[in-house]
């Protein structure tokens, strides 16, 4: 049964709407996977061979937004938070190595705490704070949601060889 992009962002916003706490993401997260497993929304959104990332939606009252990545070259970001915000990602082709990091405490560098991959048809969540990183392979295609548009909201970035911690302006899209 197909399952679009308007049907998922309806069940984003039911879901929100009702409980916008970390169970209520998980269930973005899940729902994300069934969107993912459809080859309409994926031929529709991650078929274009255009480098780099497009918002598809954005809600107009609950702000969350989903946003494709057509990565050609590998990257691996600095670990970094989405300041009050969450991020659903899900992978549509390639892989992703997901790590979550401490949260510093007491002036002590964060560490990594966890780390695992996503593969295509798997989504992971990234919740409010939550200080993470990610690398992805080239050629990676994945769909990041979230809570609200990152275009105009400020991030942490950390070192964690100095345990430097500095504020930055988060990127807008490349292409809508």
């Amino acid at each position: 049964m197909a399952y679009s992009l308007d049907g998922f962002c309806d069940d984003v916003r039911a879901i929100l709407s009702e409980r916008d706490d970390h169970d209520g993401r998980q269930e973005v997260r899940r729902k994300l996977e069934v969107l993912l497993g459809d080859p309409g929304f994926r031929a529709a959104y991650l078929d274009s061979d255009e480098d780099g990332m497009a918002q598809i939606y954005e809600d107009p009252d609950l702000r969350f937004c989903v946003l494709t990545y057509n990565m050609a070259a590998a990257h691996s970001s600095p670990p970094h938070d989405h300041g009050e915000s969450w991020a659903v990602y899900g992978q549509a082709l390639g892989h992703t190595d997901m790590t979550i990091w401490s949260q510093p405490d007491d002036g002590k560098r964060i560490a990594p705490k966890r780390t695992y991959r996503l593969e295509a048809g798997q989504a992971g969540l990234f919740d409010v704070r939550e200080i993470h990183s990610i690398s992805y392979c080239h050629g990676a295609k994945f769909v990041r949601v979230t809570g609200v548009d990152m275009s105009d909201q400020p991030r942490r970035v950390f070192d964690p060889e100095t345990g430097e911690e500095h504020e930055v302006a988060s990127v807008g899209t490349s292409r809508k």
